[in-house]
């Protein structure tokens, strides 16, 4: 054999295994993915970047429906009765998300009750975090109405289990969410064998940013009670968490934006179906009528609202709807995207700030009105600081105008504060964002004149023109049994503040979808 053959056999050899060091083929285990970005393990047993190469879809949340995202307009363009013109059309782009299937029941509430009384309850300092999340049953009272068994058995009696909680305020629907995510989570962990199912019901005050940030310590001293079996490291001694970069848990439950609860309401069958535009519905289901005009239920209400003065479920026997308050959450029909509810029952509460222009300009991409940027406040060892304050302290809490209290955060939540330093950026400048362009030098001719100035503390009533519109005024949407059928069009939108309660506003919950949502496919010709 010459040398010329054996150097090009050699080098034959040698590209072949460099290039077999690149595709893992021969020099990595088998099992193991390869970096694109570096050619090194990924997820090997030898110590390599740890990546969730199996993730196939965010997990399904209880309760919840998936609703695809895409364009629409926004706002009135059936009628506007009332002249108030503050729901102009808007052409508004929606990303995916999921949307509760029906309205928070009392059963659904009476759950989160029954888990701060079992908190909190024993504690004298910390009972009234489970007083303050009652919901206000004397908004059932009328001072020419006999309402008083509603008032004293709405809420628990089990013939109403079923039907939207009424009587809770925007701030006690948004604790609710918090609290709904980390039951949910806790459960999620416990399920995968990261947490110890028999163990979740005792003093554990679950949080899933502090697990994500801290998961030792976020369970406490008696770590040991609360973990499970798949946590426990036998090789190398200590715990293996469930990261963020798992996708095991679940994003926040929220209250849905303005948006999102008109998109879903309106449902809009014929254009996922067809792909085209056929204008504006008014009503969440399809045609202009309150009435079924389907062979089967020919004539059937659709929806539960004040028929007419005095009328609320029509006259006694067959065509009684039974809705003389609210009904059952699935007492009516779905909309096309499964959601019951979204016309009448209740109106529901959403996360938005209220303002009467909706500014197509300034963006038309998952439109909200009332975002204020928040910080973890992190210690000297750089880690985020939980809230052990005392609630009896004032600093820690204020009173409402409706006598509630609102706390700056409960036990076991990371300690916020607003962001401080915003420089250089071009996509915001500012934390709180809730008056965006209201006043300042892009909107009003005046510096020091604002464009919506209700009374505060430090501008008493004497010296402005009064405003009810302010930064703690919350939309919320859709009819209710005690409206007319103007209010079951999904585009018309009110106003109350955050604190008030009333016997007709309930509300559901939200959630973001984590990832690209787009259904390719074509459905079969009808």
């Amino acid at each position: 054999m010459s040398n010329k053959f054996t150097l090009l056999l050699i080098f034959s050899v040698f590209m072949i295994s460099s290039c077999s060091l690149f595709n893992g083929k021969n020099s990595m285990k088998s099992g193991t993915n390869i970096s694109n970005a570096t050619g090194w393990s990924i997820d090997g047993k030898d110590g390599g970047f740890k990546l969730e190469n199996k993730f196939k879809d965010q997990l399904s949340a209880p309760g919840m429906i998936f609703i695809q995202g895409g364009t629409f307009v926004k706002g009135n363009v059936k009628d506007n009765v009332m002249h108030d013109w503050n729901n102009t059309p808007t052409q508004q782009y929606v990303r995916s998300f999921f949307m509760d299937e029906t309205e928070v029941t009392n059963g659904m509430y009476v759950e989160y009750l029954f888990w701060l009384k079992k908190m909190y309850g024993n504690d004298p300092d910390l009972r009234k975090i489970w007083k303050n999340a009652l919901p206000d049953t004397l908004v059932w009272r009328n001072p020419l109405g006999f309402n008083e068994d509603m008032v004293n058995n709405y809420l628990r009696y089990p013939a109403f289990r079923n039907h939207p909680v009424v009587g809770v305020s925007w701030k006690q629907a948004t604790r609710y969410s918090k609290w709904r995510t980390e039951r949910v989570n806790a459960l999620i962990l416990a399920n995968k064998g990261y947490l110890n199912k028999d163990s979740l019901n005792s003093k554990l005050n679950f949080n899933t940013k502090r697990y994500l940030l801290d998961p030792e310590n976020s369970l406490g001293e008696n770590i040991e009670n609360y973990i499970g079996e798949k946590a426990i490291n036998d090789e190398g001694g200590g715990y293996d968490f469930a990261s963020i970069e798992k996708g095991i848990m679940l994003p926040e439950y929220r209250l849905p934006t303005e948006t999102e609860w008109e998109y879903a309401a309106l449902g809009l069958g014929e254009v996922r179906r067809d792909n085209i535009y056929r204008g504006k519905k008014k009503f969440p289901w399809d045609g202009e009528y309150t009435r079924s005009q389907r062979k089967k239920n020919l004539g059937d209400q659709l929806a539960n609202y004040k028929l007419g003065k005095g009328d609320y479920g029509g006259i006694a026997g067959w065509s009684e709807s039974g809705s003389g308050i609210t009904t059952s959450v699935r007492s009516y029909p779905a909309n096309d995207f499964g959601l019951y509810g979204m016309g009448g029952n209740v109106a529901e509460w959403v996360a938005d700030v209220y303002r009467p222009v909706i500014d197509e300009d300034a963006n038309d991409f998952n439109y909200y009105r009332g975002n204020v940027y928040k910080n973890n406040v992190i210690n000297n060892e750089g880690y985020a600081i939980t809230d052990n304050s005392n609630f009896n302290d004032k600093k820690n809490f204020k009173i409402l105008p409706n006598g509630r209290i609102e706390f700056k955060s409960l036990p076991g939540e990371i300690v916020q504060e607003e962001s401080k330093s915003i420089n250089n950026r071009i996509n915001y400048s500012k934390a709180d964002n809730r008056n965006f362009n209201d006043g300042d030098k892009e909107s009003s001719r005046n510096d020091d004149k604002e464009m919506y100035n209700s009374p505060s503390k430090d501008k008493p009533l004497d010296f402005i023109f009064p405003s009810l519109i302010s930064n703690e005024s919350r939309v919320y949407k859709g009819g209710s049994w005690l409206d007319r059928s103007y209010y079951l069009d999904p585009a018309q939108r009110r106003f109350f503040p955050e604190y008030m309660t009333t016997n007709y506003i309930g509300f559901r919950c939200a959630m973001s979808y984590l990832g690209e949502s787009r259904n390719v496919s074509k459905p079969k010709k009808r």
